[in-house]
């Protein structure tokens, strides 16, 4: 599996989680947050292993500390992506590393 498409399962399996929440005034929150992660996870899908975003997230240490295992952006990332309301797909990439390294302070 690349880190493309490992990054992808693993968005995946956080939009199916947010589709699994019974919340009863939850007001659509939910499911907008699952469809926003199910494109990111589209979008990543769709990266080569080379691109910088994929790039960034390596060297956030999301796939180990040789680059080479699951994709895991640890608590802070775990925090975002899980509260992610929306946007481009490439802003929640974007901000990954940045949450992750301020996490690590």
């Amino acid at each position: 599996m690349t880190r493309s498409e490992s990054l992808a399962a693993y968005l995946r399996a956080q939009a199916r989680r947010r589709l699994d929440r019974v919340e009863s005034n939850d007001d659509g929150r939910n499911a907008r947050c699952a469809l926003a992660l199910l494109d990111t996870a589209s979008y990543a899908a769709s990266l080569p292993d080379d691109d910088p975003l994929i790039l960034m997230l390596d060297q956030a240490g999301c796939f180990g500390p040789l680059g080479c295992e699951g994709f895991d952006p640890g608590e802070a990332g775990t925090r975002l992506i899980r509260h992610w309301q929306g946007g481009e797909p490439h802003e929640l990439l974007l901000a990954l590393p940045t949450a992750i390294t301020a996490s690590a302070r």
